[in-house]
């Protein structure tokens, strides 16, 4: 069903980057330049180097949904083998829809800064009802009773049990527990060559200095960001 003019308009391009400005402008909005240019490609929203990836490629996809069209146009551009990862309800509903191919594997895992188990609560929508397919690591008031606990692991400890020594590209959609997945990561010896994130600092109990510090971090792990979102969220990292 086609979207309303009015919703047409508050999702262009136009109308996203004056909303970022505005944001800035009040102070609650990162500003962001990439450090290096790409010749980068766009699939689904996510920014990242195809170049690099071919049918060897290892990627990490963390955060399925309601959709894997990310997973699915990089599985057809660059045959790569993808790997996701999501413990969330209605998930495998969107791979039964989806009939992902041979070199697609679902685990129904949760990513986090350190292995067992995780507690996960539906997102709160602005109309006050709780959503069924995003999950958060922050509870609301109206969502604290819905906790959903489901095992969790580093990224570090998924590639040893899956057998892999490296990952050429992870993904990273997780609703607020990216900030501690990326400090595990940072903290071991795995480096992934491309790392896509979208940040939540727009989350209640999240705020934007928490994104600049993971960011940093980043950066001094060898890290540079090669494209940035129009609306400051999603940032993708190439290893140095």
């Amino acid at each position: 069903m086609a979207l309303p003019g009015w919703k047409k308009i508050e999702k262009s391009q136009t109308a996203v980057r004056l909303k970022t400005k505005l944001r800035q402008l009040a102070g609650t909005e990162l500003r962001l330049e990439p450090d290096i240019e790409l010749a980068a490609v766009d699939d689904a929203d996510w920014v990242y180097d195809a170049s690099r990836l071919d049918e060897d490629s290892i990627v990490y996809s963390l955060g399925v949904g309601d959709t894997i069209a990310f997973d699915l146009a990089l599985i057809e551009r660059c045959g790569a083998r993808v790997f996701a990862f999501d413990p969330t309800p209605d998930a495998e509903t969107t791979l039964e829809a989806a009939n992902p191919p041979e070199n697609f594997r679902f685990l129904a895992w949760a990513a986090a800064g350190e292995d067992g188990e995780l507690t996960l609560y539906p997102r709160v929508k602005s109309n006050g009802s709780l959503s069924k397919t995003m999950f958060t690591v922050q509870p609301e008031r109206c969502s604290a009773r819905h906790g959903r606990t489901v095992p969790a692991y580093t990224v570090c400890s998924m590639a040893r049990k899956l057998g892999h020594t490296r990952v050429d590209l992870l993904k990273m959609d997780i609703e607020g527990a990216e900030y501690a997945v990326i400090d595990s990561l940072l903290a071991s010896a795995l480096r992934p060559t491309q790392v896509l994130v979208e940040f939540h600092h727009r989350h209640k109990g999240i705020c934007k200095t928490r994104t600049a510090a993971t960011i940093d971090a980043m950066r001094a792990a060898g890290y540079r960001i090669f494209n940035v979102s129009s609306h400051m969220r999603e940032i993708s990292f190439l290893k140095g």
